[in-house]
Parts: C-alpha cells; structure tokens; sequence
C-alpha cells in the first residue's frame, strides 16, 4: 500500500529588497523549518531556481502553494482613537479612513483591530477606544496576486507584511517579558514606516516620507561623486564603509524619529529604550546600529529560536543560522498562528 507523502508548507516574504522564501515541514504548526532562501528583486531566473530546489515535484497546478506576505507602498497600519459612542453610527470608520489617513475606504480593502491584541475589533460591544486601521488598495492586491502567479507562486493566503511582523514582535516582547518600548522601523527607498510597540500592543505608528533614497544626494555631496546613479551603485554596492558618515546620512529621518520619540514620551512618560530595522537589505545592515546610537537606544538583538520553539515552531540546522537576522522576521511571522496558542511567556 502506498502513503502519499504529508504536504510541505511555505512562507513567502516579498519586501522592497527582496523575496525570502521558507519551506517547512507542514501547512501549519507544529513543523520544522526545513529550508530558508533568499532571492534579491528583480532576479526572476534565481527565484524559478529556488522554487524548484525547494519543490521538485509540483502541485497539480504547477504552482508553489504558499502564505505570502505583501508590503505595498501603499499599505495602512494606524493607530486611531475612536469615539466610541459613534462606533455604530453608519458610516464613522470610514469618515475616520478619509479624514485621518486620506484613505478612500471604496477602494481599499481594510479592517480594524484592537491596538493592545490584533484581535478583531467587536463592532456589536464597540467598548475599546485604541484600534488600528489596517489595509492596502484593492487594485495592489490584484496587481500582487497577478505578480506572485507569474512567478510560480499560488498565494493561498495574502498578508500584510508589515502587519504580521509587528504582530509578532508584540508577542516576542511578551513571551521575553520585556517592558522597554520599541522603535520597529521598516526602511523603503522612499518611505519609513515607523511603529513605536511593547508587550501591550501598538502604542504608535507613523509614515515617514523619507527613505533609503534620500541618503544618496548626501553621499554624492560628501564623496565628490559626478552624479546620483554613481552614488546610489557606491551606496548599495558594500564596497565602501559608511559608517563614519552615518550621521549625515541619516539626519532628515533622524529629525523625524526623534520628533515621533518626543512625542509618544511626553504623552505616556515612558522612555523608548531600543530599535529594530526589519527590511534593511544586508549591505545596508550597519544603519540600524547607525539610528540606534544617534537615538541613545539599543539595538534590539532577536532571539527568535526559543520564542519560536513556544509557538511550536522548530527550525533545523541551516535555518537555524540565519535565525538572528532581522531580515527573516517577515517570513517567521507568517507562520505563526496565535489563536491556537495558550498563553505563554519566557521562565
């Protein structure tokens, strides 16, 4: 009698960087993490490469069947303050949706969570005040789906990236039962999204409108460089070490940051105490401890491997190299499932 071998899992994070690829050895925890690849953007030939390796024998479609994470431009995640006694008024969150974030709420596809547990929020007891309002454009799911096909990937679950991680690194500093806010930056060419959290939940969240981009005129400027394109090529390149410049490169977002870190700290007279960049391509790794020192605060340094282990989640040898890389966050965080999870929390 012949036994149909059990269906692998995978997990697949598309950033502005890149595409992070993990095979596990299941849908759903608990498995082991059996592979974990890393295919830069735009390099399609290396990512069909990697799908074979990590899938010999397809599925009937064709197609790798994965959780996949999207980190649109676009995407929302903020904090709000409802009022509640207009919760249940026709229309108010999506006056909220306009007013607040300039979001038109008939074409986008959002929902509205508890800030402190990710947790639906209950339009019927409308009791909770703090939520956040996430989402991205219907037009970008679509476009992202038709995208991930093309590649070989069948999405069966499509996540916001950026949701799924801070959802994670909310039960991470709970299960090490930290009480030190955080600063979770998510670094794109163009934008930062920022996100101050604790074990509690989303305490903040702001888009910056300056990114990785606006470091090049500076280096241009400080290197003699003829123009931007040389600048960006030496920027990306690894071949030049930045860091004594680092301070420079950084100003007009450390403005911002430190603004938002003022803020929150007056407001609720506790003190950011560490950073973590989730997206910064490997080349560009040294700007998180570049932000972490200019803000006097510490890199927050994962140990994914036990928190992981308690989500009943095993990673194998070679995974298990990469686990303190921020980078895999993303793909971690997908995995995950919290409602079939009791609560617990690091001895």
């Amino acid at each position: 009698m012949l036994f149909s071998s059990k269906p692998k899992g995978f997990f697949v994070d598309c950033n502005d960087h890149g595409m992070f690829v993990a095979r596990t050895s299941g849908p759903v925890p608990p498995f082991v993490v059996e592979e974990l690849r890393e295919v830069p953007s735009g390099e399609a030939a290396a990512l069909a490469e990697t799908l074979k390796q990590l899938q010999p024998k397809r599925s009937q479609t064709g197609y790798v069947h994965a959780t996949v994470g999207m980190h649109s431009d676009q995407r929302l995640l903020r904090r709000a303050t409802l009022e509640v006694k207009r919760v249940k008024e026709n229309g108010y969150l999506d006056e909220v949706l306009q007013t607040q974030f300039k979001v038109d709420p008939n074409k986008f596809i959002a929902a509205v969570l508890n800030a402190n547990d990710g947790a639906e929020y209950d339009m019927a007891k409308a009791s909770q005040k703090d939520v956040l309002f996430c989402g991205v454009p219907q037009e970008e799911v679509i476009a992202f789906q038709d995208t991930v096909l093309a590649k070989g990937i069948y999405p069966e679950r499509v996540e916001i990236g950026s949701l799924a991680v801070i959802g994670a690194l909310v039960d991470y500093l709970s299960y090490t039962q930290s009480k030190v806010p955080s600063l979770v930056l998510e670094l794109g060419f163009d934008t930062t999204h920022s996100y101050i959290i604790s074990a509690n939940g989303v305490d903040s969240s702001r888009p910056i409108p300056i990114g990785l981009s606006s470091m090049i005129p500076v280096v241009q400027k400080e290197l003699g460089l003829k123009d931007e394109e040389s600048a960006k090529r030496l920027f990306y390149s690894n071949t030049f070490d930045f860091t004594g410049m680092g301070a420079q490169l950084i100003q007009r977002l450390l403005t911002e940051l430190q603004s938002s870190i003022g803020f929150y700290e007056v407001q609720t007279g506790q003190m950011v105490g560490q950073v973590v960049c989730t997206q910064l391509p490997l080349k560009l790794s040294w700007i998180a401890d570049v932000i972490a020192t200019q803000l006097s605060v510490r890199p927050l340094r994962l140990d994914v491997v036990p928190w992981l282990h308690a989500r009943n989640i095993t990673l194998a040898d070679s995974p298990n190299s990469l686990a303190g890389d921020s980078r895999w966050l993303g793909v971690f965080s997908l995995m995950v499932q919290y409602h079939a999870l009791a609560p617990e929390k690091k001895d």
